[in-house]
């Protein structure tokens, strides 16, 4: 065990929590509820190729305060029905209602995730340091049975302020009793997670299990969680 790291903070989703593969499930669930193929929708995999376009673009304007949370949960699945000729709000925020009640359900886990946490866990003080929504987010950790393994969920809805701005980890600090030098901070997102936690004095793990990137300017960088085991 390391003793320089007193405190982890995890990242949820695309680090622990397989979120493509728990939305593509939700896709399917909505692609039948709606019955979407009756409009002219092929298949749910297509469609959500077509809202993942969107709402990689309106989640941007989200992090940085351009949009509220409410207008994104319903607007990034309008744009997408429009693309296939759908001008229909009603539905837009049915389908948007129903991703966040039916997506924290569909449990994927990134291999080896909860041995990792179940091996670091007697060990760390361990949190979760997230800009999802706070609800989804308790409900992504209590159906999945992590939620036994940290001790505080931080969320940018209750810091206030996103991932990677200092003044969410400066709060999650504060709340959690604990010091940027005793600190890891371990994520997927090389600019929101792994610079954010380096600009405030955090040393990182940089988590890139398809090795797409190059970058190598995080304190350490995996592939597979199992491989914290080497560096704690």
């Amino acid at each position: 065990m390391s003793q320089k790291y007193k405190h982890l903070f995890f990242d949820l989703d695309r680090t622990l929590w397989d979120f493509e593969k728990s939305a593509i499930e939700a896709f399917h669930d909505i692609y039948q509820l709606h019955t979407l193929d009756q409009l002219g929708i092929p298949k749910a995999e297509v469609f959500h190729t077509t809202y993942q376009e969107h709402n990689h673009r309106l989640w941007e304007k989200y992090r940085i305060g351009k949009i509220k949370k409410s207008e994104l949960i319903w607007k990034r699945f309008h744009l997408a029905l429009l693309d296939y000729g759908i001008d229909n709000k009603t539905l837009a925020k049915e389908m948007g209602n129903d991703y966040v009640r039916i997506s924290p359900l569909k449990v994927n886990l990134f291999p080896h995730t909860m041995e990792i946490l179940t091996y670091l866990h007697p060990h760390y003080q361990m949190h979760l340091i997230t800009n999802g929504f706070q609800e989804v987010q308790e409900i992504k950790l209590k159906s999945s049975g992590m939620d036994k393994y940290f001790r505080h969920l931080i969320t940018s809805e209750e810091a206030g302020v996103k991932k990677p701005e200092p003044g969410i980890f400066n709060f999650a600090f504060q709340k959690t009793a604990s010091r940027p030098e005793e600190s890891l901070m371990i994520g997927d997102d090389y600019d929101v997670d792994i610079l954010g936690a380096r600009n405030i004095g955090m040393d990182q793990v940089f988590f890139d299990p398809e090795q797409q990137f190059s970058h190598n300017g995080s304190t350490f960088k995996i592939k597979d969680l199992i491989e914290l085991k080497g560096i704690l």
